[in-house]
This record gives structure tokens, C-alpha cells and sequence, in this order.
């Protein structure tokens, strides 16, 4: 019999994530065609907290708290809240496949915000968004409830008959309705892009991030128990059906508000919490903190390339991690590593 794998603490773990984060953060914003320095990103972001440690030019000022960094810390937190929700799905549902999209959320964010952008109100695409992917929900939990109690096989085939439903919906707004430069502006937003984050875009994402966050953490031990099944989650004197609503719909809500400011970015929730598990194994009060950390440095990485290796021309971020995405996954797949239900 081989020995138990010996894995980090969890303080070390999260201490490192940290230091990468702030270190990818601070050397992103550098990147670009600005002549930017590490110290000179330190610099701007210290003087407008209030602490007075050197003069920054005015230009590089503007384009790292006005431009750069917001975008930047955009991308960490919507890479944060799609991990944390593939995460918690993966566990909710018992299926290693499972993603922050499941219910339909994308599907319906995305008819949510084509609609508006053709009719030329874009200012309201964010809203429109959320919009769109809480009435997804609603649809698929009450479809769902037609053939009798909620299963997670049940809402599962739900959720994609809102997709589907809700896709069709999308194609028919744009035959019908868009013209002209419209096309790209919704091509962007349906392939997930993070151009034109601003300080509204990180107060949003960010909030949901904590808010949620700090929700499923406090429920960690519960998501353990259905590792087991439902009746072994019941013996230990869980709620298993208001346990696994609760926590969907919060998800759901946490989905909602990173597809409202950053388009439908495929792959971060579905290969992060197998990547990261490797690490910390399947207790989720381990790998929910490091699986969102991952996904915070893995997105700005993504949206860095997207914005920069075929300047000036932009790429949708989406692109990106379809791209890194898949053959992470494959061999995740082949190697058998992450979530024990691979098997």
C-alpha cells in the first residue's frame, strides 16, 4: 500500500497564489504599447490610494488607473468567479463536465445582450446581461419542476433546452436585426471580451467575487458531502435539496454578474478546478480559495495575449482560452488527474 501524498498546508498555497497574483497584475499592466515599468504601475496605484511614494507622468498615470489596471483587475475577478462557479457546480451536480453554463446562463446573457446592442443601447448591455441570465435560470429551474421533483439529471437536460431555446433566439435577433459594425461589437461580446473594462465593470465582478465566495467557502464541508451521494449527505444531517438550490441559484447569480461584464469566456470554469485539485486535493475548503487564484492569474494571462500579440488588432478573450483551454483538458483527460469522478 503506498503512503498518503503529502500536499502544501493551505496558508502556503494561498500565500503563493497571492504573490502570483499581484505579480501578474503588476507586469500586466505594463504590458502594451506604452513604455510602462513595474515601478512605475507601483507608483501610480500607491499615490491613488493615498499613499505619496513618486511622481508618475501624467500620461503613463492615465493609462494605467484609467485604462490598463482596470481592465486587468476586471479579468482577475471575473477568472476568480468562473472558477469558483465551475467548481461548485462540478460538485453540485456530480459531474466532472459540469461548467458555470450549465443552466443556461450564457445562452441567456447573450440574448439579453444582443438585443440591446442592436437596438443601439449598448449603456445597458451589462444590465440587459445579468438580465438575461437570471431569466435563464428561472426558465430552466421551472421547466425542470414539470416532470416532478428537481434532480440534478432534470435540471442538467433543462439547462440545455434553455440554451438551445435561448441561442436560437440570439441567431434570430441577428439575422433580423443587425447591421453594420453592430456585428463586431456583438461577435466580441458572444466570443467573451474584457476591452473597455472600466472601474464599474471591477466594482461588479469584484463584489460578487467576495460576496459569493466567502458564501460557498463557509459551505465547504457541505459540498464534500455530496461527493458521497445524496442519501450519504443526508445521513450527516444535510438539507441535500435546499442545500443544492441554495447554492445553484448563488452561483447563478455570481455566473450572471461575470457574463455581464465580460461576454461568455468558455473553459476557465471547467479546466481550473481539475487543474488545481492536483494541488490540493478534492476538499474544497483547500481547493476553492486556490481554484479561484488560478483562475484570476490564468484569465489576465489569457486577456494579455488576446490584447497584445496581434496589436493593434484585439482578440475576443474567449479565443484564448478555447485555444489553451482544450489541450489543457485533453490532457487532464489522458493524465487522469483533478476530480476523482474522471472515472
Amino acid at each position: 500500500m503506498s503512503a498518503p501524498r503529502t500536499r502544501a498546508p493551505l496558508p502556503l498555497l494561498v500565500s503563493a497564489g497571492v504573490v502570483v497574483l499581484v505579480a501578474t497584475i503588476l507586469v500586466a499592466v505594463t504590458i502594451g504599447p506604452a513604455d510602462l515599468q513595474v515601478a512605475e504601475v507601483a507608483r501610480s496605484i500607491a499615490g491613488h490610494l493615498g499613499f505619496a511614494v513618486g511622481d508618475v507622468p501624467k500620461l503613463h498615470d492615465a493609462i494605467v488607473w484609467d485604462l490598463r489596471l482596470p481592465r486587468v483587475l476586471t479579468a482577475a475577478a471575473v477568472g476568480a468567479g468562473l472558477a469558483l462557479a465551475g467548481a461548485v457546480m462540478q460538485s453540485l451536480t456530480r459531474n466532472p463536465l459540469a461548467d458555470p453554463y450549465l443552466l443556461g446562463l450564457s445562452s441567456g446573457a447573450s440574448l439579453g445582450a444582443v438585443a440591446v446592442i442592436v437596438v443601439g443601447v449598448s449603456l445597458l448591455l451589462p444590465v440587459a446581461a445579468f438580465a438575461g441570465a437570471i431569466l435563464a435560470l428561472l426558465a430552466t429551474l421551472a421547466l425542470a419542476r414539470t416532470g416532478g421533483s428537481l434532480t440534478p439529471g432534470r435540471t442538467v437536460l433543462a439547462g440545455l433546452a434553455v440554451s438551445q431555446f435561448a441561442a436560437a433566439g440570439t441567431s434570430f435577433v441577428i439575422f433580423w436585426t443587425a447591421t453594420g459594425d453592430s456585428y463586431r461589437e456583438i461577435l466580441n461580446w458572444l466570443l467573451g471580451s474584457l476591452a473597455g473594462s472600466t472601474w464599474d465593470d471591477v466594482a461588479i465582478a469584484g463584489i460578487a467575487v467576495i460576496v459569493v465566495g466567502a458564501a460557498v467557502l463557509m459551505s465547504a464541508t457541505r459540498l464534500d458531502s455530496f461527493a458521497f451521494g445524496d442519501t450519504s449527505a443526508a445521513s450527516l444531517g444535510i438539507d441535500v435539496n435546499r442545500t443544492r438550490w441554495t447554492l445553484m441559484v448563488v452561483v447563478a447569480l455570481l455566473t450572471g454578474a461575470m457574463v455581464a461584464v465580460s461576454g461568455a469566456i468558455g473553459f476557465v470554469g471547467l479546466i481550473l478546478p481539475h487543474a488545481v485539485s492536483s494541488l490540493t486535493g478534492p476538499a474544497h475548503r483547500r481547493l476553492l480559495p486556490v481554484a479561484a487564484l488560478a483562475g484570476a492569474v490564468f484569465l489576465v494571462w489569457a486577456d494579455t495575449i488576446a490584447r497584445t500579440v496581434f496589436d493593434p488588432r484585439e482578440l475576443p478573450v474567449g479565443i484564448v482560452t478555447a485555444l489553451v483551454g482544450v489541450p489543457v483538458f485533453a490532457f487532464l483527460l489522458r493524465r487522469g488527474k483533478g476530480s476523482a469522478a474522471w472515472t
